[in-house]
């Protein structure tokens, strides 16, 4: 009998040791295994600076198709097809090399004419910029759009073209 508790006793011991040695195992992988990632702390990107307000405005936009002395363009609803088409455009403020340009659109939405030009100025100044067409304008409506650096400045104006 003795041998049977001893057997027993060694077997339960034997199994206990298997038990403690796999929660060991565990263990030791538990303490291997890194931490779980953390996110890395938000960093915070500065916002891109806003854009630098234009030193230069259009205050103004008229076309015509002759120009006073001052540079003036009375301006015109209606044009003949073949009017030479000025649009004036009214500046105010400072530029130094910047680029001031006009497209006229056709009706379909297809370009009639672009140009541009180049504004050097420290106050108020008129600036025209002529369009001509040796075959004629086609008749319909137009728009003249100005922009200043590429981007759109004053207001759209709108003629036809009979």
């Amino acid at each position: 009998m003795q041998h049977a508790t001893l057997t027993r006793a060694l077997v339960i011991g034997l199994a206990a040791s298997f038990a403690l040695v796999g929660c060991k195992k565990k263990d030791e992988t538990s303490e291997m295994t890194p931490p779980p990632a953390t996110a890395p702390a938000a960093t915070t990107t500065p916002p891109p600076p806003a854009a630098a307000p234009a030193a230069v405005t259009v205050s103004g936009v008229s076309v015509g198709n002759t120009a006073a002395a001052d540079k003036s363009v009375a301006p015109l609803t209606t044009l003949a097809t073949k009017d030479k088409i000025i649009v004036s455009v009214r500046t105010d403020g400072t530029a130094s090399n910047t680029t001031l340009g006009v497209r006229l659109t056709f009706q379909d939405g297809q370009v009639a004419g672009e140009q541009s030009a180049t504004l050097n100025t420290t106050g108020s100044e008129t600036t025209n910029v002529e369009f001509t067409n040796a075959n004629g304008w086609p008749a319909g409506k137009y728009t003249a759009q100005v922009t200043v650096d590429g981007q759109a400045a004053g207001m759209p104006q709108e003629f036809v073209v009979k």
